[in-house]
């Protein structure tokens, strides 16, 4: 892995600038669409690579790398065994909390908070020679007290810590720092408290970051809480330890003052990045709200925006002071091959977009069982329980989309079901399952809601015998789900009969509360039908199972299916 390149305080040279001017592109907001919050980016020589919070998924820290800041392929995940660290009875939307990753001396450092873990939880440190893995065990910090760590390195080579700890019920905090040892993960000095926030009485001031630039500490942090009133504000010092003078351009930006109809929102928790030629941009956090009112189901993503210098301090997209759809970018493109957008389950392991939930003490599918499928067992676990049901999804990244399955699978009765899910957390989710009607062989596809832990069937449609094709469409708020023969084959059109429609709005954190986005994926369970209605399984599984023959990702073309 090649060292990072230095980067001077000084502007780059004419030729450097002509030579920048050359490769300019623009970039499409968001770079990274769909549940991809809380970026933090690093770069090493020409290298870009970032890691975004996942919460109660595993495996947790996705990381993405990318030569144009443009284009993002994913690499794999910080977070990727049992043994590592377990994300085990979570609650929705506990987890992995904000990571940061850095690069120093050749080792990739990832420093993050687990919230809520029924182990060990807290603080913790990564490592890595290969950004892509394999990651070490976590090193805990029981000194780094809060959550929003982040590392910083001096001009001297001494690790500091950043992190954030509330200090009053109202969402006040406090921004500190501390020296480390970064082996034995202690603290070698005093702490330092930084900075409270910009504005009077500021909230949720958290998400530190500190960079070196023209002489001055800057310390760049999110503020106002993580939905409308987000923003990103600053402060810097000449010395480390502060004191820090607040930005007078503060927030330096938000959306907050664009009103709640503006179709970007929430946008904060900024990293910086410099690129070789001296150009500086910013990888944040915004929503997408879309089908009236503040519903934004693809979650927070990552976008991108340009970052400028006057008079000492940062200035996000000049001219604009918002995101904007498209950023120009002074590096030359360097796309990645197109992902397929069908996977067949033909390789040795899932691909790096798939999840599951928490950390399955067993795994809860396989891919040898019967080669070319994905095959789930029917567990007594269902999406409503903070366990690990038999559930692999991916994101939905895109407002318009169409995902669809070949499912082969023969209930034994009304207790047993697989198909489609499309999940927000365990109170909120629907599911198209194949499941028994109570008829010697007989099946039904059933569509049943799950909103704020009241489960209602919202549709259903006897089903002829052997494989079938499900579907969900998502146009907008509005996700059909519907079967079809499976004589098409995956991508290709087919004879779709609508099992129900359902309104998209209770998949949200508008909705619902939480942190996280919409998950389209493959479910199976062995359960008593409708469920408890509780959140736990009532059940004791069952030896069936469910093989899937391929499951397909189609976004719309236009506005809405366009992104990413």
């Amino acid at each position: 892995m090649p060292e990072p390149a230095t980067e001077p305080d000084t502007e780059p040279t004419v030729e450097a600038a002509s030579s920048r001017a050359s490769g300019t592109q623009w970039a499409r907001n968001p770079v990274l669409p769909g549940f991809h919050p809380d970026p933090s980016v690093c770069r090493v020589g020409e290298d870009y690579y970032l890691v975004n919070s996942s919460f109660e998924y595993h495996p947790g820290l996705p990381l993405h790398h990318s030569r144009d800041l443009v284009h993002w392929r994913p690499i794999g995940h910080a977070v990727d065994r049992p043994g590592q660290l377990s994300l085990a009875g979570v609650r929705p939307s506990g987890g992995l909390y904000a990571p940061h990753l850095s690069h120093h001396d050749g080792v990739f450092r990832i420093v993050c908070t687990l919230v809520d873990g029924h182990g060990p939880d807290g603080t913790f440190l990564l490592t890595a020679d290969d950004p892509a893995g394999p990651w070490s065990d976590p090193l805990w910090l029981p000194d780094a007290p809060g959550f929003d760590p982040s590392l910083f390195f001096d001009e001297d080579g001494s690790a500091h810590l950043l992190g954030t700890r509330q200090i009053h019920a109202d969402g006040r905090t406090a921004i500190w720092l501390r020296a480390y040892d970064l082996t034995t993960g202690k603290p070698t000095g005093p702490e330092h408290v930084l900075f409270h926030g910009a504005l009077v009485a500021a909230r949720w001031a958290e998400g530190p970051h500190l960079y070196r630039h023209d002489g001055y500490y800057h310390l760049v942090l999110a503020e106002g809480g993580t939905e409308h009133d987000h923003a990103v504000t600053t402060a810097r010092s000449r010395r480390l330890a502060g004191p820090y003078e607040n930005n007078p351009r503060n927030p330096v930006l938000t959306h907050r003052h664009l009103g709640r109809d503006h179709p970007v929102t929430g946008a904060g928790h900024a990293d910086l990045i410099r690129t070789p030629g001296g150009d500086w941009y910013a990888l944040l956090l915004a929503s997408r709200p879309y089908g009236g009112g503040p519903h934004a189901n693809l979650g927070r993503e990552t976008f991108l925006a340009r970052v400028v210098w006057e008079d000492g301090w940062p200035v996000v997209n000049p001219g604009a002071g918002r995101l904007t759809e498209e950023t120009e970018v002074a590096l030359p493109p360097h796309p990645w091959p197109a992902a397929d957008p069908v996977d067949h389950f033909d390789g040795p392991g899932l691909a790096p977009h798939w999840n599951v939930l928490r950390t399955p003490p067993t795994p809860v599918h396989s891919l040898t069982a019967r080669p070319g499928h994905l095959r789930l067992p029917l567990l007594p676990q269902t999406l409503a329980d903070h366990a690990a049901p038999a559930f692999v999804g991916r994101r939905q990244q895109h407002i318009d989309v169409t995902a669809d399955t070949a499912l082969d699978f023969a209930p034994a009765g009304p207790h047993e079901a697989a198909g489609l899910a499309v999940l927000y957390d365990a109170e909120h989710h629907v599911t198209l399952l194949v499941t028994g009607d109570g008829r010697p062989g007989g099946r039904v596809a059933r569509v049943t809601v799950r909103d704020a832990g009241v489960q209602t069937v919202r549709g259903e449609a006897p089903l002829p015998p052997g494989p079938v094709r499900l579907s969900v469409r998502a146009r907008g708020q509005e996700y059909t789900f519907g079967w079809a023969p499976v004589g098409a084959g995956p991508g290709e059109a087919a004879a779709v009969v609508a099992v129900a429609t359902v309104d998209g709005r209770l998949l949200n954190s508008a909705h619902a509360g939480g942190f996280t986005g919409c998950y389209l994926g493959l479910y199976a369970t062995a359960r008593r039908d409708g469920g408890s209605g509780d959140g736990s399984h009532n059940g004791s599984g069952s030896g069936n199972h469910a093989d899937f023959d391929w499951f397909g990702y189609h976004p719309e073309p236009g506005p809405g299916g366009a992104a990413g």
